[in-house]
């Protein structure tokens, strides 16, 4: 009998279909420095942000033949380490898209209207200060019109993209590899549109965007930094809901604090799940707790294709 355990938890309707298969499936959660004794009893591991999956876990662990990673990113696996063991590793890169470029928009709208301040300062001002507050918040602006800039055009960029797209906004998108072709916007009703896009320079993405949305893997170096942000326009809005380490985020915090930088919104941090307490405090960040993917419906979906995927690998 094959078993799984689906360390960070998978959804019910995922689990269901692992049974109906025919595998055992344990949710209870396995502290990391306990994990390698405990997978000695597990023929396959799914895990989400939380657990790692490094060479000498893999080392120690010779029943484990699958690792799932119920997301779109997998730098908390040493993927190539796993496969020259004859690992099958594998991720639901699809799954999520949506849900994390919604969160893009949330921390735009959030930005533009000063909702992360305004929330703030509301329970505390609101009786004693509101026409102040009220002139404070006054001068939002629209996004329609306005210029989104994309680094990263996979999945979710490109899911980013088609709802700024819809939303009236022009679009500049950078990705390693260019791409010229359409992207196919559906409506209520059944009517689908497709719109011509085309992918450019990173420069011209820093230099010429009103909001730059960040949609990329786990980098080395910080992808924007002070050099970055000195190029970008007066009043940009920076979203990072990809990785952190993506920005540079003290280059960040002085960009916020001169006004180059109107607004940042951040789902991921260079420290998690510590972050820096600069950046939790500052009046023109919006926060949310690395949340992308953290959708009911997005969830339902990891869950189903990540099962579908193990049981296909076990079935072979």
């Amino acid at each position: 009998m094959i078993k799984i355990l689906a360390n960070d938890g998978i959804d019910p309707v995922g689990k269901s279909l692992l049974e109906q298969a025919g595998f055992v499936v344990d949710t209870e959660t396995v502290p990391q420095d306990k994990l390698a004794q405990a997978l000695k009893n597990y023929d396959g591991l799914t895990v989400r942000s939380a657990t790692k999956v490094r060479q000498d876990l893999i080392d120690q662990c010779p029943n484990l033949k699958l690792i799932g990673r119920g997301g779109v990113g997998m730098d908390n696996i040493d993927v190539e380490y796993a496969r020259s063991k004859g690992l099958a590793v594998v991720n639901t890169p699809a799954a999520s898209s949506l849900s994390v470029a919604e969160l893009v928009f949330a921390h735009l709208f959030t930005g533009i209207r000063f909702l992360q301040d305004a929330n703030r300062k509301m329970p505390l001002e609101g009786n004693t200060n509101f026409n102040n507050l009220k002139k404070a918040y006054a001068k939002g602006i629209e996004l329609k019109g306005k210029t989104l800039g994309v680094i990263g055009f996979g999945r979710i960029g490109r899911e980013t993209v088609a709802i700024g797209l819809r939303l009236g906004m022009n679009v500049l998108a950078y990705d390693l590899y260019p791409f010229s072709g359409n992207i196919s916007l559906s409506f209520q009703g059944g009517v689908s549109v497709d719109i011509p896009v085309q992918t450019v320079s990173l420069e011209e993405v820093i230099e010429k965007s009103d909001f730059i949305s960040l949609h990329t893997p786990f980098a080395d170096q910080p992808i924007l930094g002070a050099a970055e942000f000195g190029r970008m326009k007066q009043g940009v809005g920076i979203v990072n809901c990809s990785r952190g380490g993506t920005i540079d985020e003290q280059a960040l915090i002085s960009a916020l604090d001169s006004g180059k930088v109107a607004f940042a919104g951040l789902d991921v941090f260079d420290h998690e799940p510590t972050p820096e307490q600069a950046l939790l405090n500052h009046p023109k960040i919006s926060l949310t707790p690395h949340i992308g993917a953290s959708t009911n419906e997005a969830q339902e979906r990891i869950g189903t294709e990540l099962a579908n995927l193990i049981i296909a690998h076990f079935n072979k």
